[in-house]
């Protein structure tokens, strides 16, 4: 049975995310919100809980996990980022948009896209996911909570609580947080934009360049 924490959306308890990390370093799988819809997360170094997560998603070997990072200077460690690129990331960043860039070897093996050598790299804009990264001290590995066979990603806790209670060892209550997914942009050595996948973040500074 998972644990359940009610967490304030905008003054998160210290008490429980310090709990919630706890849980996270000895192998969790929680599920948390975002500044755009609610995902799965775990350590970073843990193949174990990784593989329960995609168990969960039901996704196959090709399925590309997210580094949901602090901030610049942790995706800087873990993406190939040029002068060009950071100022765009500083533009956007946080905010609901995932990247794209070739991976550095922080970044697992097992977590880059096999043929590219890229990683998905995100700074949310949210109060609960700066206060777990702050005190976790490292990114989250993480995917959208789109369980199998469902259209749009789980968004209500109280309603998706009992078909998680018993596949993750926490859920994360910050309220209700949006449906729609981020917007992906793959980011080329060169620095050429392409969008992988719009979502909730504008992609208008695009059309304009």
């Amino acid at each position: 049975m998972s644990q359940y924490f009610e967490v304030h959306p905008d003054n998160p308890q210290s008490r429980l995310i310090k709990q919630a990390v706890g849980i996270i370093e000895k192998g969790g799988v929680v599920a948390y919100p975002t500044d755009s819809c609610y995902a799965l997360g775990c350590h970073l170094g843990d193949k174990r809980a990784m593989d329960r997560i995609a168990r969960i998603r039901q996704t196959d070997a090709n399925h590309n996990f997210t580094l949901v990072c602090r901030d610049l200077s942790d995706i800087a460690l873990y993406a190939k980022v040029t002068n060009s690129t950071f100022r765009l990331l500083k533009t956007l960043t946080p905010g609901p948009y995932t990247f794209v860039l070739r991976a550095t070897s922080e970044v697992p093996r097992r977590l880059q896209n096999p043929k590219r050598k890229t990683i998905g790299l995100r700074v949310p804009d949210n109060a609960i996911c700066e206060a777990l990264l702050a005190q976790l001290g490292q990114p989250l590995m993480s995917s959208t909570l789109l369980l199998p066979d469902a259209d749009l990603p789980e968004t209500e806790p109280d309603e998706f609580r009992h078909k998680l209670e018993h596949a993750v060892d926490l859920i994360i209550d910050g309220g209700h947080c949006g449906l729609e997914p981020t917007t992906v942009l793959h980011i080329a050595d060169d620095d050429e934009v392409t969008v992988g996948r719009h979502g909730k973040g504008d992609i208008s500074f695009l059309e304009n360049a």
